[in-house]
């Protein structure tokens, strides 16, 4: 762990390759972890014997209500971590722990309310997100049994991103790491052995949300963090926690976003393919999840770095931040991408042991992962938005993305496809050549603007 003297040399002066992969290492490992919480489930009721392909679909279609969860989380950490960040960098600890405060505050309020919602009205949401008669049982009972461990889930999110965001990485790890080994121990102990089937895999994954929320809420409330929760800071004060809120509006955008989407598709889907090409969504969705992850560990690495010297004016530090966030993030998209367009067969082959839905899924993931390659720009440009609490422009890119683009092509490719199955895949990577080309363009003008601005007011950083 770091103290507040150590953090400056460390975020300060540091060289940035070396500091980069110090952090970005461990939250790398955290964030590919953390992709087990949300895929191993799938992986292993896909493979359940007779129902597992409908059983795969019904829990697809609730992914997109655990995105509204985690979206939630998001509003509050994904920018009270770097304002967190940026007031450690001016040296202001007070206003730092007041933020992380607040957000807990404000989490367990969020928490309070998600809970009440989905236990009230979430099997209605689950068939306007795309259940069918044949599905909706699976769903159903899955939900029930997530919508029980919503605080855990907020928590554990929410927090660990203020664990990232004092340099700690390490631990935030180790608290992905310990949430993700008790849910690979306990889903085959639930689903076969208990025979409880969606239900035993949802009851695992909040037991596992619930030992990592104890492990991180005990970090932060510990004498080795650097950001304490402490409970004078724990009051809901307008002026600390609505800054959070509003830099975090484009993390919220992005994943609530991904729920509508992902509804879209599906009811589309649906319409034109049937449970088939929902399952083979579900698939695409979770490969997608596994080339977003790694990058978004990155990106969560260069966060601290970048929010903090941004924080101190030391512009080429930032400059450099961005340089090498960029290329480690498009080289790992180009490279998956490589990989989906050569073995789809052995993506779908991990999901589901069905011959229908794999061939189907195959053709499936080579159109909607087209553009994979390119969410290295996207990431790193997005992520850098936030880490200079650039609110504006990281709401603008993720609404042109999703609402401007994306959501018109699912209904529109249908027509312009000879297949309008597949055609409704194809909305995807259309969607990310436009959205990504206009990211990049406004990247360079605002980073370019705030780099100048930051230089003249810090001259001699």
């Amino acid at each position: 762990m770091i103290t507040t003297d150590k953090s400056k040399d460390l975020l300060g002066t540091e060289p940035i390759g070396k500091l980069l992969f110090k952090l970005a290492v461990p939250t790398v490992i955290a964030q590919l972890i953390n992709m087990l919480y949300n895929i191993v489930d799938r992986i292993y009721i896909g493979h359940m014997p007779g129902d597992g392909p409908l059983a795969l679909t019904g829990v697809g279609v609730c992914l997109p209500v655990i995105m509204i969860v985690s979206a939630f989380a998001a509003l509050v950490s994904s920018g009270g971590a770097p304002r967190a960040s940026i007031f450690m960098g001016r040296g202001d600890m007070d206003a730092a722990h007041r933020t992380l405060g607040g957000c807990f505050t404000l989490q367990l309020i969020a928490s309070a309310v998600l809970t009440a919602a989905l236990l009230l009205w979430g099997r209605d949401l689950l068939l306007v997100f795309g259940a069918s008669g044949n599905t909706i049982g699976y769903a159903a009972g899955y939900l029930q049994v997530y919508a029980m461990g919503t605080l855990f889930v907020q928590l554990t999110l929410g927090m660990n991103a203020f664990i990232t965001a004092q340099g700690s990485t390490r631990t935030a790890m180790v608290t992905v790491l310990i949430g993700a080994v008790c849910n690979i121990l306990l889903d085959p102990l639930f689903i076969f052995v208990f025979r409880m089937g969606v239900q035993g895999a949802a009851l695992a994954t909040i037991l596992s949300q619930g030992v990592s929320c104890v492990w991180c809420v005990a970090f932060l409330c510990g004498k080795k963090a650097v950001l304490r929760l402490r409970r004078q800071d724990l009051s809901l004060d307008p002026s600390v926690v609505l800054p959070c809120v509003a830099l975090g509006f484009a993390a919220f955008v992005m994943q609530s976003s991904e729920s509508i989407i992902f509804v879209c598709f599906n009811s589309s889907l649906l319409k034109y393919g049937g449970d088939v090409a929902v399952g083979a969504m579900t698939i695409c969705t979770s490969i997608t999840q596994f080339a977003m992850m790694p990058m978004q560990g990155i990106s969560q690495g260069a966060q601290p770095i970048s929010s903090y010297n941004y924080g101190a004016g030391n512009v080429s530090r930032v400059k450099k931040t961005f340089r090498l966030l960029l290329t480690c993030c498009l080289s790992f998209s180009t490279a998956l991408w490589l990989a989906l367009m050569l073995f789809p067969r052995a993506f779908a082959a991990i999901f589901t042991s069905d011959r229908a839905l794999i061939d189907f899924a195959a053709t499936a993931i080579r159109i909607y992962c087209g553009g994979t390659f390119l969410f290295g720009i996207q990431t790193s440009c997005q992520m850098t938005f936030v880490s200079l609490g650039n609110a504006p422009c990281s709401v603008l890119v993720a609404v042109v993305r999703k609402f401007v683009l994306l959501l018109p092509f699912i209904y529109l490719m249908p027509h312009l496809a000879a297949d309008p199955t597949l055609g409704v895949y194809m909305a995807e990577p259309v969607a990310d050549v436009i959205a990504v080309s206009f990211t990049s363009i406004l990247f360079s003008f605002q980073f370019r603007k705030a780099m100048k601005k930051l230089a003249a007011e810090h001259p001699h950083a």
